[in-house]
């Protein structure tokens, strides 16, 4: 049960920046448009697919599959995100601070759900 719960916080933080921030809401927008080599008119499209990614990832991290696959690919991403906007668009940042630890609180619990003694089958075992 407890594994379960720690996928679904790690899930809701991708379903979270992913389907809400970007492609409902479309928040982080100004974020996207700061990067200086994506023309402006593709930062909606960017946003947007960048969004279906993290909701997709939100998706892997819930199934418990490739556990370690899945912590890389969040690794590379948070570490591609935070530079990116903090090269780019560190004046719209609130508290990069705050981010840069929110995330490594996120990775850790990420990495945590990588070890064997952490598998979980979806679905409770009859017997």
């Amino acid at each position: 049960m407890r594994i379960r719960l720690a996928r679904a916080a790690v899930a809701a933080v991708w379903l979270h920046e992913g389907l809400w921030c970007k492609v409902l809401t479309g928040d982080q927008l100004s974020v996207v448009a700061a990067v200086p080599f994506l023309p402006p008119a593709l930062a909606p499209a960017a946003l947007i697919g960048l969004g279906v990614a993290e909701t997709a990832l939100a998706v892997w991290v819930l199934t418990g599959r490739r556990a370690r696959a899945a912590a890389i690919v969040q690794t590379v991403l948070l570490v591609a995100f935070n530079a990116g906007g903090l090269l780019f668009a560190a004046d719209q940042i609130a508290d990069a601070g705050r981010m840069l630890t929110a995330n490594a609180a996120l990775l850790a619990l990420a990495w945590l759900l990588t070890g064997p003694a952490h598998a979980e089958p979806l679905a409770p075992a009859h017997g």
